[in-house]
């Protein structure tokens, strides 16, 4: 018999609701140039703007041929107390919720274990292999 410890965790970022932070995004269009496809140039709009989902249309025109991509999206932000009742439906137990070192009070990060681990003094969870 052996043991071997190892840290299983779930760590994900979502939008903080309430934060419109859609209405910020730049307006006009935009000119990437992307390696072995060329330029691209992009712009969106808002199609849909009702709490908490938010739809959006993206288009990217392709200078090479100008052909034009349309991707249509919708996001569903979540407050910090639904994603945690679903973590714990889930059987994960949240550890942790912080701010996004690169983008604070703008995204919650969420560090969470499933329920069932047993916490080993080393901080991760040990595994028996028999």
């Amino acid at each position: 018999m052996w043991q071997r410890h190892a840290l299983l965790l779930l760590v994900f970022e979502t939008r903080v609701p309430g934060r419109p932070e859609w209405r910020e995004w730049p307006p006009g269009r935009k000119r990437l140039d992307v390696g072995g496809v060329g330029v691209v140039e992009t712009w969106g709009e808002i199609t849909e703007e009702a709490q908490p989902v938010q739809s959006f249309r993206g288009y990217y025109r392709f200078s090479s041929d100008g052909a034009v991509l349309v991707s249509d999206s919708t996001l569903r932000f979540r407050s910090r107390e639904e994603v945690e009742r679903s973590l714990g439906e889930a059987q994960f137990v949240v550890d942790d919720v912080r701010d996004a070192p690169d983008r604070p009070g703008r995204e919650m990060v969420f560090i969470a274990r499933p329920a069932a681990s047993r916490r080993s003094g080393r901080g991760g969870t040990t595994l028996r292999f028999d």
